[in-house]
């Protein structure tokens, strides 16, 4: 039986051009070996692979940018469904597309947490969910709105134990978080659904404790209450 042959992906056909220029230093080396010692054209090979996928990089990275700021305005503006797909006929990228060719890239990371709460915004939970949990750099505060995003994708799906723990984590990840009061909260309530009343109260009196003059502080006593009963 012959088996179906795997299809190759965007990203390996992108970076063909990079592969194939490492191979041409390979093949360089392996041809002048006799006349250099073997660490020397270890190193030579390993830098200018280095190289050159350092440039490849930085150069998706401005196409990437690029593309994002063409179409934020849609995502911006609530356009979710074209903010996802682009206006191929306009040379307008979508964030799926960018997140696809360019991912890797520091931008291309950036769409993705973008890509995650537009699918989210469209009931798309399932996809929603795999962009916020791919999502990762070095930014604290969109780390922690990607965690409260998963918290929300669970929360929709009716899974409140993982909706809980995971708008927990991002509460407790940063307590500088101008969101933080707000997901302590959102956690509780998924505590209290899960029948978890004990600990979604402690978390309420936490947000009393150390956010009081937060929006979220107002209404906790009558959350208390609701948990409670």
């Amino acid at each position: 039986m012959l088996r179906a042959q795997k299809k190759i992906s965007k990203r390996v056909i992108k970076e063909d051009t990079l592969v194939t220029t490492y191979f041409k230093a390979q093949t360089w080396y392996d041809e002048n070996k006799k006349r250099i010692s073997t660490v020397g054209g270890i190193v030579i090979v390993a830098a200018l692979a280095l190289w050159f996928y350092s440039n490849n990089m930085r150069a998706n990275n401005e196409r990437a940018t690029t593309d994002l700021a063409k179409v934020f305005s849609f995502y911006d503006n609530g356009q979710y469904v074209i903010a996802i797909n682009g206006i191929p006929e306009k040379n307008i990228a979508g964030l799926q597309s960018i997140v696809d060719n360019y991912g890797s890239t520091h931008a291309g990371n950036l769409a993705k947490f973008y890509l995650a709460n537009a699918y989210y915004n469209t009931q798309d939970y399932d996809k929603a969910l795999t962009y916020f949990d791919d999502f990762g750099g070095n930014d604290g505060l969109l780390t922690n709105s990607a965690l409260a995003g998963i918290g929300a994708c669970y929360e929709a799906k009716g899974n409140f134990k993982k909706a809980a723990e995971n708008y927990e984590k991002a509460a407790l990840k940063n307590a500088e978080d101008p969101n933080a009061a707000d997901n302590l909260v959102n956690a509780a309530r998924n505590f209290g659904k899960t029948g978890e009343k004990e600990r979604a109260v402690e978390l309420l009196k936490r947000v009393k404790r150390d956010y009081p003059t937060s929006t979220a502080a107002r209404d906790v006593d009558r959350y208390i209450a609701e948990v409670s009963a």
